[in-house]
C-alpha cells in the first residue's frame, strides 16, 4: 500500500479512495434517504428551467407590446410577472433546504465514519507517529470532509441546470435567429442558426481561457491548505514546547502567507476570464442580433429574447469557467480525505498483519 507522507498530488488514488468510503452513504438502510433528496432536486431544476423558459418568452412578449405602444398587454404582461416571481421564489428556496439537508446528511455520515476509523485501534495516535509531515487529522475530518461533501451536490445540480438550460435556450436561439445571410469571396453565402454558432465558438473561447490560466487552480489550493495543516500543528506545538517552538511556528506562517499570495494571483486571473464573461455576454447577444432589426427580419421583442436566450445558453456552457475554482477546491479536499483514509487502511492492514502473526504463534 502507498504510504500516506508519499502522496502529494491531487486526484488519482487519493479521490478515488475518498470515493470508495463516501458513496457508503448512498447503500444500507438509510439509503432511500439520497435517492429521494436525489428526486427532489431534479424534480426542482426541471419546474425551474420552466419558469425561466416562460420568462424568456414573457420577455419576447413584453417589448413587442412595448414597440408596438399596446397599453392594454403591456399592463398584461407586467401583471404577469409577479406570479413568475413569486414561482421561482419559491422553487429557488425549495432547492437551497433539498441541497442544504443533502449535505448536512452525507458530511453527517462520512464524518461519523472517519472519526470511527480514527478512534478505532488507537489510530490516532499512529498517523501522528508515523507520518513525515503532520496529518492533523482533526483539520481533514472537521474541514477538508465538509468541503468534500459540500461541493458535489452544488457541483452536480449546476451542471444538470445547465445542460437542461443549453438544450432549452439552444432552441431558442436557432428558432428566433434563424439564419445569416452574408457574403464573401465573392459568393452569397448564408449560416443557418448563426445565433447557436457564435454561442458555441463564444462558450469554447471563454472555456480555453479558463482552463488555460486556471491549469494550476488544484495544486494551488492543496498546497494551501497543507500549509494551512501545518500552520495548525506547529501551534499546537507550542503548546507543549513552548518559546523553542514559535520558530517553527513562524516558518509555518510565512509558508501558509505565501500559499495565499499564490491563491490570491490564480483567483485574479480567473475572475478575469468570468468576469469579462459575465459583462460582455448579454452585450454580444444584443449586438448579434442588431443586423436582423435593423431590416426588419425580427421585431424588438425577438431581439431581447434572443439576447437572453444568448445569455442563458452562456451560463450553461460556461458552468466549468463559473466552478472551476470550486472545483479545484472540492478536489483538493476529497485528496486530503483520501490521503487519511489510505492512511487508516495501512494502520488497519500492519494490525491485522500483527494479529495473525500472533494467531499463528500461539499455535
Amino acid at each position: 500500500m502507498v504510504e500516506d507522507d508519499e502522496i502529494h498530488e491531487v486526484g488519482g488514488q487519493t479521490v478515488r479512495r475518498f470515493w470508495r468510503t463516501a458513496r457508503g452513504y448512498w447503500s444500507g438502510p438509510s439509503g432511500w434517504r439520497p435517492g429521494a433528496l436525489v428526486g427532489f432536486l431534479v424534480v426542482g431544476v426541471v419546474l425551474q428551467l420552466l419558469v425561466q423558459y416562460r420568462l424568456n418568452i414573457w420577455n419576447r412578449d413584453f417589448f413587442n407590446a412595448l414597440e408596438r405602444r399596446d397599453g392594454a398587454e403591456i399592463w398584461h404582461q407586467t401583471f404577469l410577472l409577479p406570479l413568475f416571481a413569486v414561482v421561482s421564489i419559491v422553487l429557488a428556496v425549495s432547492a437551497v433546504w433539498g441541497r442544504m439537508t443533502f449535505q448536512r446528511q452525507w458530511r453527517d455520515w462520512l464524518t461519523t465514519r472517519l472519526l470511527g476509523l480514527w478512534l478505532s485501534h488507537d489510530n490516532y495516535r499512529s498517523i501522528d507517529e508515523g507520518a513525515r509531515e503532520p496529518q492533523l487529522a482533526e483539520y481533514r475530518i472537521a474541514e477538508d470532509a465538509r468541503v468534500a461533501t459540500d461541493a458535489p451536490i452544488d457541483l452536480v445540480v449546476g451542471l444538470l441546470s445547465s445542460v437542461l438550460t443549453a438544450a432549452t435556450f439552444v432552441v431558442v436561439l436557432w428558432t428566433v435567429g434563424g439564419s445569416m445571410s452574408f457574403a464573401a469571396w465573392g459568393l452569397d453565402l448564408e449560416m443557418p442558426g448563426y445565433l447557436v454558432v457564435a454561442s458555441v465558438a463564444y462558450a469554447m473561447v471563454t472555456t480555453g481561457a479558463m482552463m488555460l490560466v486556471g491549469r494550476n487552480m488544484a495544486d494551488v489550493i492543496e498546497r494551501k491548505n497543507q500549509a494551512e495543516s501545518e500552520l495548525k500543528f506547529a501551534v499546537a506545538r507550542v503548546r507543549q514546547g513552548g518559546h523553542r517552538e514559535a520558530v517553527p511556528a513562524g516558518s509555518a506562517l510565512a509558508e501558509v502567507i505565501r500559499q495565499w499570495r499564490r491563491l490570491c494571483g490564480q483567483h485574479m486571473r480567473t475572475t478575469l476570464v468570468s468576469h469579462g464573461n459575465t459583462l460582455l455576454a448579454p452585450l454580444i447577444g444584443l449586438i448579434l442580433c442588431v443586423p436582423k432589426y435593423i431590416d426588419g427580419t425580427i421585431q424588438l421583442g425577438e431581439v431581447t429574447q434572443a439576447a437572453a436566450a444568448f445569455a442563458a445558453v452562456q451560463g450553461a456552457f460556461n458552468w466549468l469557467v463559473d466552478n472551476y475554482p470550486r472545483l479545484a477546491e472540492w478536489a483538493s479536499s476529497a485528496s486530503r480525505v483520501g490521503i487519511l483514509l489510505l492512511s487508516l487502511d495501512r494502520l488497519e492492514a500492519g494490525l491485522a498483519r500483527r494479529t495473525e502473526d500472533v494467531q499463528r504463534t500461539s499455535r
